[in-house]
């Protein structure tokens, strides 16, 4: 108890004491003593405000490390100018705060400066140039990183891009990454595709696709492509076979020898002599030529300098050499080219070939399409043709020959010697052109001119129109479309002509077919000779025959001499009665020439038969009498006799029925169920 009275009575005591220093405290205070401001501020800008006690004054101390960046106004802690980030990060200054009592403290106050976007990316050469090597390896570095570093005042971080300004070289350089500016090859360099190119180098204090405010700088590269011997030789003339012109193709050479002469100029070749050059031709490298094949005999050498295709010895066999040539470069053996030459052997040729005439007169007028003729002048119908002769031959026609203009692309020559135009002339004039006739087999040329006048297109008229191919196939299809509707009229017409004879032909011989058996059977059953019942029955059926009197005429010729003798004995009746047949509607349908020819082809089948028959029965004994006869027996009223038409006398009154001339022609042939009978 005594504790805390005594505990009480030292608090009660020190108690003004204690209240005089928190008093001191207060009398000064500020709301942050820690503030915080970005760079670039005015002047002016409130750092913080200053809270002052009653009897308490406030100042700068002069102290302060950086008391000339601040001031008092009132109660506000100002800066009294712009800071910098780049420079200053944090100021210090002092606060003094006392009374008239002589009482004195100090605040302490930290301004923070805060960092803004305020400077770009700085390139520490904005201009370079580079050489690069053609052969330059792919991802080799072209520009190192130390290089091309940009840096920034406000130590952001920097993004990098690289472009390609010159059309064209986009994707052969690249950087590392879009931090890493390092410069590398991305694509093999080709010379001949470009031979220098340009790059921009963008730095950027944000990415690209940021919404920030971004300062960028940019550097400017140079790029500068050296020629390397990248290329093997190539023979001239060749071909490009791609369009960056990087392979070229050479074409084979061609020669001719004379068999067994020995020549001591360098051959003579096709399309040209042998010469290679280095595709490099910036470097252009010494070039070296040797056979290495095709030559076993040692025939040839080849200049090793020049290219030049020499003899050794003559050729003494008909054969061709196929000699392969290789051009290599010199200080890279492995920088080489082969190509074929061959060299044919031919008999020698003594003259070589000439035209019938130094100058040619030509015609052509302007307009005409191209391919079209040129015409002798003075006779504007006859196409121009040059000829050249040659005397090896007996005939001077060398079939060897080919033509061509050397000179002029407006006109060409034929391979016969025909000139037409290449073009479609535009204007009139007269013009000079070379034709030249070669000797394809010894290469022997001839050379002529050719004057050909341009005219305007009134002043040439030829009769005869020149056809195009296209002319010719519509010509030929209107004559084959004119030669099917003649071959279908000339059907028609032979239809009309033979159709009718034709099927009565088959319909008769279906219709004698059909009945055969039909007949036989009608004689089998009645053999007596009167068998003038059964022919009507048969008549009405439409199945017999128009001519059954000449079939039992037939029969009866061919009956033996027993059965004569026995018909002789009988009475004079007849042994056939007539036979009428109503063919009103065949004879309608048949025409008076067509009933004429078969008439006539029937008539002599049935005189050859008769013949045949005559032949046959002189040989008998005993004399066959014929059931026709001339004289008429008019006593027996029973008699029936067969009369020819011609015989009958119309007036007599008697009962005749009459066979007519037709029905017996259309038999052609004796029945041979008739004549077994």
């Amino acid at each position: 108890m005594a504790v805390s009275h005594w505990l009480l009575t030292a608090v009660v005591f020190l108690l003004p004491f204690m209240t005089q220093v928190s008093a001191q405290e207060k009398g000064c205070s500020v709301d942050n003593n820690k503030p915080s401001i970005y760079e670039n501020n005015k002047p002016g800008d409130v750092v913080t405000t200053i809270h002052v006690e009653q009897g308490f004054t406030v100042m700068i101390d002069p102290a302060s490390p950086d008391a000339s960046f601040f001031t008092i106004q009132g109660l506000e802690l100002q800066l009294s100018q712009t800071v910098d980030y780049e420079k200053d990060t944090l100021l210090l200054v002092f606060l003094i705060c006392q009374n008239a009592a002589g009482q004195r403290d100090s605040l302490e106050i930290s301004l923070t400066i805060l960092n803004q976007n305020d400077n770009s990316p700085e390139f520490a050469k904005e201009n370079l140039t580079r050489t690069v090597p053609e052969d330059t390896k792919v991802n080799a570095t072209i520009v190192a990183r130390t290089d091309l570093s940009a840096s920034d005042a406000d130590l952001d971080i920097i993004f990098y891009e690289l472009t390609t300004i010159v059309m064209g070289t986009d994707g052969y350089f690249a950087i590392r990454g879009v931090n890493n500016p390092e410069i590398y090859l991305q694509k093999t360099l080709d010379y001949e595709k470009f031979k220098s190119t340009t790059l921009a180098l963008y730095a950027r204090d944000r990415p690209v696709d940021s919404a920030d405010i971004t300062h960028t700088a940019t550097a400017t590269i140079n790029i500068v492509i050296e020629q390397a011997d990248t290329k093997p030789p190539w023979f001239l003339p060749c071909t490009f076979i791609n369009t960056e012109k990087s392979v070229c193709i050479s074409s084979p050479y061609t020669g001719r020898v004379n068999m067994a002469e020995m020549s001591t100029e360098p051959l003579v070749l096709e399309p040209g002599p042998l010469y290679a050059i280095d595709p490099d031709y910036t470097l252009n490298e010494k070039i070296v030529y040797s056979i290495v094949g095709g030559d076993p005999d040692k025939v040839f050498s080849v200049g090793a300098d020049t290219g030049n295709l020499t003899m050794n010895k003559v050729a003494t066999a008909p054969d061709s050499y196929l000699l392969q040539v290789m051009a290599t470069q010199v200080n890279n053996i492995q920088k080489y080219a082969i190509v074929s030459v061959e060299i044919k052997v031919i008999n020698k040729s003594d003259y070589p070939p000439h035209f019938e005439s130094r100058i040619y007169n030509g015609i052509v007028s302007v307009g005409l399409a191209p391919r079209s003729f040129v015409f002798r002048a003075g006779d504007p119908s006859s196409p121009l043709m040059i000829t050249a002769m040659d005397d090896d031959f007996p005939d001077k026609v060398n079939p060897n020959i080919e033509y061509y203009i050397k000179n002029s692309t407006d006109f060409i020559a034929t391979k016969d010697g025909l000139i037409l135009t290449n073009v479609e002339l535009q204007s009139p004039g007269t013009v000079a052109i070379e034709a030249v006739g070669k000797d394809m087999v010894s290469l022997q040329k001839a050379s002529t001119v050719i004057l050909v006048e341009i005219t305007p297109a009134a002043a040439v008229t030829s009769p005869d129109k020149i056809y195009t191919a296209q002319d010719m196939g519509i010509l030929g299809g209107i004559l084959a479309a004119l030669l099917l509707i003649a071959l279908v009229l000339l059907g028609i017409m032979i239809y009309k002509q033979y159709g009718k004879p034709v099927k009565y032909l088959i319909r008769k011989k279906f219709s004698k077919e059909m009945s055969r058996g039909y007949r036989n059977q009608s004689y089998q059953q009645d053999e007596h000779p009167y068998v003038n019942t059964k022919q009507q029955e048969m008549s009405e059926n439409g199945d017999v025959h128009l001519h059954m009197t000449r079939a039992l005429e037939h029969s009866a010729f061919s009956l033996p001499s027993s059965s004569a003798e026995e018909i002789n004995s009988q009475p004079k009746v007849s042994v056939a009665s007539t036979i009428i047949f109503d063919q009103e509607e065949k004879e309608k349908e048949m025409e008076e020439e067509e009933q004429k020819a078969i008439e006539e082809e029937k008539q002599k089948a049935i005189e050859e038969e008769k013949q045949k028959e005559t032949e046959e029965e002189t040989g008998q004994e005993k004399e066959v009498k014929s059931i026709l006869k001339t004289d008429r027996h008019t006593a027996d009223d029973g008699y029936k006799a067969v009369w020819f038409k011609t015989d009958v006398d119309p007036d007599a009154g008697e009962r005749v029925e009459i066979i007519e001339d037709n029905a017996a022609d259309d038999d052609d042939d004796s029945d041979p169920d008739l004549q077994k009978q």
